[in-house]
């Protein structure tokens, strides 16, 4: 099973650790959203799609506020200590949900898990290519990690779900708590200078951080695959926002159906991403993987233009081709950063990423609220109009630059 593909990269006994530890992390994490949807709930009843999308959008803006700053401390200090004390500090976040007892108390909780959340998503995936010696292991690497979290955001939730009928929907959050504790005990077990060292600078001013963070920003549009991989991950963005948005009152709302029915839906993106994460790189090596990226960009935004005018069964479908779509186009900015960025500059980069990225995300939300909202019978179609459109104008461009 190891000999090729994703798994392949288990064979780095280093990154396997990590990878086992940030495993058991998503796995609450998975249980932290559904929680906070049944406490949404609790205290909204009919208005808690109001309480989860203002919870959405805390956590989108704590990422963009923050995201870039952490992948320069990711740079500057040890990226095994970041995550250990990140995963410490959301256990203690998780453990206080149980207590809550107003909204307010809610959205301040959600906004400082995001903060902790953000810190760590640089560091991890910065801390990956130092923990595989073999760089044609990265995209594997990769892969397995994102992989593993299209799984888990599939199965977490259900697991979530029998253990909120058998314990309670307030108790689900100690489970969350303790997967934090087991995560961090295991990268206790990763060696503190690993493959290669990150040298930490001890001094540091407001105008030496902002000077890191714009060369984050630089590093990552001053290469051209990296640029050109980032711009259609907005594209990406705008058809995929449509999904995760506007799904729910069509079925609900437009075919007349059920929860059930949504959650069949859901599953079938799930299952499409949960494919494409394990398969991109076996599919395209590639040094610039552009055949990948445009085809992912493609799918999603050409599925996402059919949805207002199929039925039910077909829309089934359609949403597996975007769920392939989406990770096909999301997925090789990582490996690029880790190929054509030096080590000791990836934290910054990533953290660059993870911050456009999720700005990305919230004009995508934006641009689907208003459609649902004002062309409610056409939404779908607009959103994925305008991802071709621009899909269109990218390709045309990197055609001239070459």
């Amino acid at each position: 099973m190891l000999k090729s593909g994703p798994f392949h990269s288990l064979k780095e006994s280093l990154f396997a650790k990590l990878y086992i530890a940030q495993s058991i992390s998503l796995l609450g994490d998975a249980f932290t959203w559904l929680g906070i949807a049944l406490l949404a709930f609790e205290f909204g009843g009919n208005q808690s799609a109001k309480i989860l999308a203002t919870a959405l959008t805390l956590r989108v803006t704590a990422f963009i506020i923050f995201g870039s700053y952490a992948g320069v401390i990711a740079d500057r200090f040890s990226r095994k200590k970041i995550l250990i004390i990140t995963n410490l500090a959301r256990m203690a976040i998780v453990f206080t949900f149980p207590f809550v007892n107003a909204v307010w108390q809610v959205y301040c909780l959600v906004f400082l898990l995001n903060i902790f959340s953000a810190f760590f998503s640089p560091a991890y995936k910065a801390w990956i290519p130092q923990l595989v010696s073999k760089k044609e292991n990265y995209a594997d690497a990769i892969a397995l990690s994102n992989g593993t979290w299209q799984l888990l955001g599939m199965l977490g939730p259900g697991l979530a779900g029998v253990l909120a009928v058998l314990w309670g929907s307030r108790q689900i959050f100690f489970f969350d708590a303790f997967t934090f504790v087991v995560s961090s005990a295991l990268l206790l077990r990763i060696p503190l200078i690993p493959v290669n060292r990150v040298k930490s600078q001890s001094h540091s001013t407001f105008s030496s951080n902002l000077k890191d963070v714009l060369n984050g920003t630089k590093l990552l549009f001053k290469n051209s695959p990296i640029r050109f991989a980032i711009l259609i991950e907005l594209v990406a963005a705008i058809a995929g926002a449509q999904i995760l948005v506007n799904t729910v009152g069509h079925i609900k709302g437009d075919l007349l159906l059920t929860d059930k029915e949504y959650g069949w839906a859901m599953t079938a993106f799930g299952i499409g991403a949960t494919i494409a994460a394990f398969t991109a790189y076996s599919l395209d090596r590639s040094k610039n993987k552009n055949g990948l990226l445009i085809a992912g960009a493609f799918m999603i935004a050409i599925a996402v233009s059919c949805c207002n005018f199929v039925p039910y069964f077909v829309l089934l479908m359609l949403w597996v081709v975007a769920g392939l779509g989406q990770s096909f186009a999301l997925m090789p900015a990582q490996v690029l950063i880790a190929e054509n960025i030096s080590t000791d500059q990836q934290g910054k980069v990533y953290g660059s990423h993870f911050a456009w990225t999720h700005l990305w995300w919230a004009l995508g939300y934006i641009l689907a609220g208003f459609t649902g909202t004002y062309f409610n019978s056409n939404n779908f179609l607009i959103g994925g109009v305008l991802a071709l459109g621009l899909l269109g104008v990218l390709f045309i461009y990197k055609k001239v630059k070459g």
